[in-house]
């Protein structure tokens, strides 16, 4: 009797570079405790967090836990929706991004990533350039907040398929041009190649954000079609699409950006999967496909 094929031995997981930050969103599956473990046993040193887990674990207690296992935050997200027209809902948003500030200072990093909001439900004229003023004039009332509790507010724009219902900032140029409206250290962007590598005009954007000190943040997924639908957990695990994340990694360093680069990652496929093994996975994936 012929015995069965054997199974390809796993690879062994790289030591991650020291850059590496893994977004808790890529393995949302992973109980906050979790995740910590399995980045201290793989050797990763960067995380990012999203503020409902955190909450839920709360937010003093997280930020012992994550210093306890020589953890760095690298980002909170998320702040952000602006665009509401009513005063009393533009108040209320202003008030859960004090909030979210003050939980950014909390867990030690200098980093909040903000959404800036689609076009308000049930707005008739659809105006863009209008909404995107709002998000200016929220910026204002919070930039100098932020600034007191040494947080960065970085603007992250989305991809223009995400315009109507959950960010009018769609490029990078439109989002520079906003946080260039206040000083460069209390407002910048997060650039996700998700977001920005179809983008002709995004180099030269991403390296006028490393020059200028206004890349706060980096962030890495990849682009594959089919789109699932509502698109909103579309990104691929990176090298399964056509980004060439060597390309933008190579224009941030070159222009002088020395922070962290966090894979962050929707995808439902991934959220059913192992959450360790996906963690170990990301590791492979970017020290081959990003370094």
């Amino acid at each position: 009797m012929t015995p069965p094929p054997l199974s390809p031995p796993t690879p062994p997981v790289p030591l991650p570079p020291t850059d590496f930050s893994i977004n808790q969103m890529t393995v949302k599956q992973l109980p906050l405790p979790e995740l910590v473990t399995a980045c201290a046993d793989l050797g990763i040193r960067g995380v990012g967090l999203w503020r409902e887990p955190v909450q839920e674990y709360g937010v003093e207690a997280a930020a012992k836990l994550v210093r306890g296992a020589g953890l760095h935050v690298t980002t909170l997200c998320r702040g952000g929706f602006f665009t509401a027209r009513d005063p009393a809902e533009r108040a209320r948003a202003l008030a859960d991004n004090r909030a979210a500030i003050d939980e950014a200072a909390a867990l030690g990093t200098d980093t909040l990533v903000l959404v800036s909001g689609g076009l308000p439900a049930g707005d008739r004229d659809r105006d863009l350039p209008a909404a995107r003023e709002r998000v200016a004039d929220a910026l204002a009332d919070l930039a100098p907040y932020a600034a007191a509790r040494a947080v960065r507010l970085a603007i992250e724009p989305l991809h223009p398929m995400y315009a109507a219902d959950r960010c009018v900032v769609s490029t990078l140029t439109q989002a520079l041009d906003l946080a260039e409206r206040f000083p460069a250290d209390q407002v910048g962007v997060c650039a996700d190649t998700y977001h920005i590598w179809w983008d002709d005009q995004a180099p030269a954007a991403l390296t006028r954000a490393t020059t200028t000190g206004r890349l706060h943040a980096f962030q890495l997924a990849d682009w594959t079609t089919p789109l699932p639908h509502g698109v909103l957990t579309g990104r691929g695990q990176l090298g399964d699409g056509t980004i060439d994340f060597h390309h933008w990694r190579h224009l941030v360093e070159s222009s002088g950006y020395t922070g962290p680069t966090e894979v962050e990652l929707f995808n439902d496929t991934l959220w059913a999967s192992n959450g360790r093994e996906v963690l170990a996975e990301t590791v492979r994936r970017y020290v081959a496909h990003a370094c």
